[in-house]
């Protein structure tokens, strides 16, 4: 007997979930969990799916229509793309914000930020607003010699030049140090080096499926993806996307 199905990311329409609904209205179904969720079954799907939960003909108990969208028409890991920005409160005063605070640029001189307890007194590095729990994508360019795309709890150290600080350098968190040879996939003082092509772009893509315990990074050219590193973990909090710029004039962009 058929009690949980799971069609997550199938490219299901609304169209898709009229035929849906349809079935289990026609057939006597002993599904009692249904996951819809990053479809794009729009509002009149939802609706009809609903109205699924209140039909005493229907067992169906639990319904997961989650981050639908026509981002999640996309193919590939593209479906789980997800908006991000820079936190003023968090960047470094060596750097500086731009681009609808979408761009991180290392300059010659510091920035008159006002004190922040979460803002990175020494290392070169900010963090994103977002703090991220399900499966999400995106895509950063860099230029310049180096730089390190990661993600990391909340609580990593902002004082001081240790490791407790260094986004990939401890426990909580993990990155990729980009340059132009090679990558170094880096966690808690632990690194392994990806070589690749010099004539490699510097974009990157990143995955993170939250519930799944994994974090993956993706070399991008046009529309290839190609896998360079996937760490495996057990996250316990949220996950806040992070940069370090190495070199001034150097930048990181989303």
């Amino acid at each position: 007997k058929l009690e949980t199905l799971r069609l997550s990311g199938c490219l299901v329409t609304e169209e898709g979930c009229a035929s849906l609904v349809s079935a289990l209205r026609s057939n006597p179904s002993h599904l009692r969990e249904l996951d819809l969720s990053y479809n794009h079954p729009g509002d009149s799907g939802v609706r009809l799916l609903s109205a699924g939960l209140e039909d005493p003909h229907c067992r169906l108990e639990k319904l997961n229509v989650e981050h639908g969208g026509e981002n999640t028409m996309k193919p590939g890991l593209r479906k789980y793309v997800c908006d991000l920005t820079l936190d003023l409160n968090t960047v470094n005063r060596l750097l500086s914000l731009s681009e609808e605070n979408r761009k991180v640029t290392w300059r010659r001189e510091k920035q008159p930020y006002p004190d922040h307890p979460e803002r990175f007194e020494v290392w070169e590095q900010v963090l994103c607003r977002e703090g991220l729990t399900g499966r999400c994508y995106w895509e950063v360019e860099w230029s310049g010699r180096k730089a390190d795309i990661g993600v990391t709890y909340k609580g990593i150290s902002r004082r001081g030049r240790g490791d407790d600080c260094g986004i990939g350098c401890n426990d909580k968190s993990w990155s990729l140090l980009c340059s132009d040879n090679s990558y170094s996939a880096c966690h808690n003082k632990k690194s392994t080096t990806i070589d690749v092509p010099s004539s490699s772009p510097h974009r990157v893509g990143v995955y993170l499926d939250w519930p799944a315990g994994t974090l993956s990074f993706y070399r991008v050219s046009s529309d290839t993806l190609t896998h360079l590193n996937t760490f495996h973990s057990t996250f316990t909090e949220p996950l806040y996307p992070g940069f370090r710029v190495h070199d001034v004039d150097s930048s990181v962009s989303l």
